[in-house]
């Protein structure tokens, strides 16, 4: 019989059809598969860099100059931006409607100098170095007054919008507001704290580790699990185990920690699924800035994480219309199966 599971962050529920459960070999991307790609000259490689808009910020080997090889992890501005960080915000109204100019950033962090380098799963030293950048970036970027929010995140595969360049990359937007979907989280987890005072992520942490149905991999300092209120066949999120709202708050230690059960992670992921499309996106706390009626428990009642998004099911018109999701993986399935991958992952 199908389940209703309800999500204790935000109250959203989910279908959970576990009489059509579906098997990694039920979808559609063959294991070592790789997508084609077309590109003959990539903008991301190293010695293109006059292809690509002049870099922000670059990881270099000493004694090389921007714009020029020799980086190891390279920043620049999308040449196709969704918002300009020039200009005022010029909040004001039309009516009935809200209305503010598209100021923010869009930065491309490129992984590797190297071309088709999944450095996910093949490169730890060089995984840890791309999210150290992503520290650094997130932190200047929380200086800037006008924004409230930067979100990170990447996209793989022509479903989940992914690049057809092969060039492993990702993507930061600092957005002057919070976005929806965060918010949601964010009213869900103050609200949960009010009336239990706990992080409703910490207790979740906790009752994953009791029942060990769902819980992917565990180390000293992280949690990878297969949620609950998976909406997505094998969604997998990465948590800190030790309370954190801010994902730039870690140190060079906590990063090569995340690093690791991340790329161990998304091996199991790849083990069982193929060369899949996918979303992973981060879940971190807003910039927080003084102001009248902003609550002030962000930093006990939220708590970052990385979400793992297979786009492996398509989202129609009843999830749509009724804000459900159907999911024909049960967590506890999909999980039982990452488990089965431990000799490829170790």
């Amino acid at each position: 019989m199908p389940e209703l599971r309800r999500d204790p962050i935000i109250g959203r529920w989910v279908i959970v059809a576990t009489e059509r459960a579906k098997r990694p070999t039920d979808f559609i991307f063959e294991k070592g598969k790789k997508v084609a790609r077309t590109q003959k000259k990539c903008p991301f490689c190293e010695g293109n860099e006059s292809l690509t808009t002049p870099e922000i910020y670059a990881l270099r080997k000493k004694g090389t100059r921007p714009n020029t090889p020799g980086w190891e992890v390279r920043v620049i501005p999308s040449i196709s931006p969704f918002l300009s960080p020039e200009g005022d915000l010029d909040r004001h109204g039309s009516g009935m409607y809200d209305i503010m100019n598209g100021v923010g950033a869009h930065e491309v962090l490129i992984a590797t100098p190297r071309h088709n380098s999944d450095i996910l799963i093949n490169d730890l030293p060089q995984l840890e170095k791309l999210n150290e950048v992503v520290i650094k970036r997130m932190r200047e970027l929380k200086k800037d007054k006008r924004l409230k929010y930067v979100l990170m995140f990447k996209n793989h595969g022509k479903v989940a919008g992914g690049s057809v360049l092969g060039h492993q990359h990702i993507q930061l937007i600092a957005t002057p507001v919070t976005p929806k979907r965060v918010k949601e989280e964010l009213v869900g987890s103050k609200r949960y704290f009010d009336y239990k005072d706990r992080c409703v992520f910490c207790d979740m942490i906790r009752q994953e580790l009791g029942v060990k149905q769902r819980v992917v991999l565990e180390s000293d300092d992280f949690l990878s699990i297969n949620p609950y209120c998976s909406r997505f066949p094998f969604e997998t999120w990465i948590l800190p185990k030790e309370h954190s709202c801010d994902f730039d708050s870690m140190d060079k230690k906590k990063v090569s920690c995340y690093s690791k059960i991340f790329q161990l992670t998304m091996k199991k992921l790849v083990h069982t699924l193929g060369d899949f499309p996918y979303n992973i996106i981060l879940h971190t706390a807003p910039c927080r800035r003084k102001q009248k009626g902003y609550w002030e428990t962000i930093e006990q009642d939220y708590h970052w994480h990385i979400e793992i998004m297979p786009r492996l099911t398509q989202v129609a018109g009843f999830e749509w219309g009724s804000g459900f999701y159907i999911n024909p993986t049960p967590p506890e399935e999909a999980c039982k199966y990452l488990k089965e991958t431990n000799n490829v992952a170790a």
